[in-house]
C-alpha cells in the first residue's frame, strides 16, 4: 500500500504530513519553503509512492473563500500541470492552526518551539491527514 501525504500550503511555508505504508497513522514529516515544495516533492516521490496526495483547503466559517483561498488554487493548478498522475483531495483546514498550538502545548513543548511557524504548519498538516483517516474508517 502506498502512503497518502497531506500538505498545509501556507505563502512562505508549508508544513508537510505523511502516512506509513498501511495508512493508520498520520506522521508530521518536515517544513518545506512554498517556493521550493514542487521540487521537494519531485525528489520524495522518487523515493517513497504515494496513493494520494491532501491538501488543507482556506475557507472561512461560511464556507466563503479567504484571503489564502486564490494561493492554494494556484498552488493546486501548477500540483496537477507537474503530478498528473496523482490523486489529489482537498481538505477543510479550519482551525487546524489553533488545534496545532493547543496539541503542542498538551505535548509539553516548550514557548520557544511552539512559536516556531514551522513547528504549527507541520502540525497541522498532521492533525488534517489524522482527520481524514479517522472518517475513512
Amino acid at each position: 500500500m502506498a502512503r497518502i501525504l497531506c500538505i498545509d500550503y501556507g505563502k512562505k511555508r508549508s508544513g508537510i504530513a505523511v502516512t506509513d505504508p498501511l495508512q493508520i497513522i498520520a506522521t508530521g514529516l518536515t517544513t518545506v519553503d512554498s517556493e521550493s515544495l514542487i521540487y521537494w516533492l519531485k525528489q520524495y516521490l522518487k523515493a517513497e509512492a504515494l496513493e494520494k496526495v491532501l491538501i488543507g483547503y482556506p475557507l472561512a466559517l461560511d464556507n466563503t473563500p479567504t484571503d489564502a483561498t486564490p494561493l492554494v488554487d494556484k498552488f493546486l493548478r501548477n500540483f496537477k500541470k507537474v503530478f498528473p498522475q496523482l490523486v489529489i483531495e482537498t481538505i477543510d483546514e479550519q482551525f487546524t492552526s489553533q488545534m496545532a498550538s493547543a496539541a503542542m502545548v498538551a505535548m509539553g513543548m516548550k514557548k520557544k518551539e511552539r512559536q516556531t511557524k514551522g513547528n504549527i504548519d507541520e502540525m497541522s498538516a498532521t492533525i488534517m491527514l489524522q482527520e481524514y483517516l479517522q472518517n475513512q474508517s
